[in-house]
């Protein structure tokens, strides 16, 4: 046993060193200079800051905004324009037709939702029953990536 535990204690040292070793020649090795006017493919040598991401500007998310509102592409929103979206939710809205919106009117998805969630019709909503009111969240879309291959992979056929 006392072998065995004197195989790994220097198995783990000599690991050791050979990483201290490897680490401290790879920053005493000088770098290649780059030819001038040459790019090192957009990535940053060690020691530069990383660049921050692109980010879409303010400007960018109100000019879509504005292009929402502008439906005749003239460059300018007239009032029928900036109110045409609340009509047509106010509309959804006013079952009745009649231009006028009462709150069972305004709130009849809340309604709808409660009268769902209670199962036993009590006007009273339990725990359990209150738990499937709960909002549904959409999932992150995944990355539409190829799955990664090994080296070793080939395809069979």
């Amino acid at each position: 046993m006392g072998r065995f535990l004197a195989g790994v204690a220097s198995a783990l040292l000599l690991a050791g060193a050979g990483i201290f070793w490897w680490q401290s020649r790879a920053e005493t090795e000088p770098r290649l200079p780059l030819a001038p006017g040459v790019q090192s493919a957009g990535l940053p040598l060690s020691g530069d800051p990383v660049p921050a991401p692109p980010e879409a500007s303010a400007k960018t998310r109100e000019e879509k905004r504005f292009g929402r509102y502008d439906k005749d592409k003239n460059s300018a929103i007239s009032a029928e324009e900036y109110f045409a979206s609340r009509r047509k939710a106010f509309a959804k809205l006013d079952a009745n037709s009649d231009g006028r919106l009462s709150f069972d009117e305004w709130a009849i998805k809340a309604r709808e939702k409660f009268a769902k969630a209670d199962a036993d019709r009590s006007q009273i909503l339990t725990r359990a029953e209150f738990a499937t009111t709960a909002p549904v969240r959409k999932a992150k879309p995944k990355p539409d990536c190829p799955p990664a291959r090994s080296p070793g992979d080939e395809d069979e056929g």
